[in-house]
C-alpha cells in the first residue's frame, strides 16, 4: 500500500468520558478542537511545531503521541514509513480530563488514513480498535472519532460474535448545554486510576448500573433528570484525595442542583447543564460562543467572585466527529 497523499489536516474534538456512572464506557464529544496539518516529507526524520497548549512541553520528535500513533497506523496497514512534517494548533487542555491524549492519537490515526487515500483504510471499528489499543480504553477514543454521545464496549466473541471493541452512537437533546470548568493544575490519568480500588460492593454496582441506564435517558429524552442520573459511586469519591478542589466543586454544584461530575480522570469538573436562548459571551479566545444555562448562577456563586485561576469553556457538543482531508501544497 503506497501513500496517495503528500498534506493532509485533521480535527478532533476534546471529549469528555464517564459522565458520571458511565466509568469507562459513556463519552461525550465537546466543541474544542485540536487542529492538525501533517506532511509527509522526504527528509528522512521528524519535526514537530505544536501552538497553544503544550507547547514548549511536549516532545517534538518521535515521541509526540501523534506521530507515535501515525506511525503505528501505517504499519498496520502496510503502508511505508515516511519523513514527517507537524504543525499541531492544540486548544484541548493537557492534563485536565478532557481526552487531551486520546485526540493526539486519534489524530494520528486519521492522519495515517489521510496520507493512505483510501477511505477504507482505518475506518470505522479498525481506527477504534487501533486507538484503542494505543490510548488503554475506549471511552474518550470513541467520541473522538463518532462525536455526540457514544457508548463504547468490548465484544468478547460470545455466540459466534466477532471478539474487538465496539462503540455505537447515542442521542443527545437539543437543551444540554456542557460547561467545563477547568482548574489550573493538571493532573495525570495514571495517578487518578492508582487510587481506584480492585473490587467494589455489589450494591454499589447495582446502584450504578441503574444510574448510567437512566444517564442515558436523560442525556437523550429527559435532561430534567440530569441530576439523579449523573450520581456515581465507582471512581468519584475513590479519587477525592488526588482532586479535593474538584470533588468539592462537584459537591457545591450538585448541591445546588447542577448535574456535575469529574469529567474523565479529571481535575477537570463538567456540567450537564440546561441551555437558554441567550447568548453568552466569549468563554475565550480559543472556544465557540455558548449559550447561557442553568448552572451559570450556580458555578459563580460556587466560586464567590475568585476564579484562582480556573476557567469555565462553554462547550456545545460535537457532533462531527474527527476529520481529514487532503490540502494542496
Amino acid at each position: 500500500m503506497r501513500l496517495r497523499a503528500a498534506h493532509v489536516r485533521v480535527r478532533v474534538p476534546a471529549t469528555s468520558a464517564n459522565l458520571g456512572p458511565g466509568f469507562d464506557a459513556l463519552g461525550l464529544a465537546l466543541g474544542l478542537h485540536d487542529e492538525l496539518d501533517v506532511r509527509a516529507v522526504a527528509s528522512p526524520g521528524v519535526r514537530v511545531e505544536v501552538e497553544g497548549e503544550g507547547a514548549g512541553q511536549v516532545p517534538d520528535d518521535e515521541r509526540h503521541l501523534v506521530v507515535r500513533a501515525l506511525r503505528a497506523a501505517l504499519d498496520r496497514v502496510g503502508a511505508p514509513q515516511t519523513g514527517l512534517h507537524l504543525v499541531c494548533r492544540n486548544r484541548i487542555p493537557h492534563g485536565r480530563g478532557l481526552g487531551s491524549s486520546a485526540a493526539a492519537v486519534v489524530a494520528g490515526v486519521l492522519a495515517a488514513r489521510g496520507l493512505v487515500g483510501d477511505p477504507d483504510v482505518l475506518g470505522g471499528d479498525d481506527a477504534l480498535a487501533l486507538a484503542t489499543e494505543l490510548e488503554g480504553h475506549p471511552d474518550n477514543a470513541a467520541p473522538a472519532l463518532l462525536g455526540g454521545l457514544t457508548l463504547a464496549w468490548t465484544a468478547d466473541g460470545e455466540g459466534g460474535g466477532t471478539a474487538g471493541v465496539r462503540a455505537v452512537r447515542l442521542p443527545v437533546h437539543d437543551d444540554v448545554a456542557p460547561l467545563a470548568v477547568v482548574p489550573p493544575q493538571h493532573l495525570s490519568t495514571h495517578a487518578a486510576r492508582g487510587v481506584l480500588p480492585a473490587q467494589v460492593p455489589h450494591a454499589d454496582a447495582a446502584w450504578q448500573a441503574g444510574r448510567a441506564g437512566l444517564l442515558v435517558e436523560a442525556l437523550g429524552r429527559r435532561p430534567d433528570l440530569l441530576l439523579d442520573a449523573t450520581g456515581d459511586r465507582l471512581h468519584q469519591g475513590y479519587r477525592r484525595s488526588v482532586m479535593p478542589e474538584s470533588l468539592a466543586l462537584v459537591d457545591a454544584l450538585r448541591a445546588r442542583g447542577v448535574a456535575a461530575v469529574v469529567s474523565g480522570a479529571g481535575p477537570t469538573v463538567l456540567a450537564l447543564a440546561r441551555g437558554g436562548d441567550a447568548t453568552a459571551g466569549r468563554a475565550g479566545d480559543d472556544v465557540p460562543d455558548g449559550r447561557a444555562t442553568d448552572a451559570d448562577a450556580a458555578v459563580a456563586d460556587a466560586f464567590g467572585g475568585v476564579m484562582a485561576g480556573w476557567r469555565v469553556l462553554r462547550l456545545p457538543v460535537d457532533d462531527a466527529g474527527a476529520t481529514v482531508r487532503a490540502l494542496l501544497d
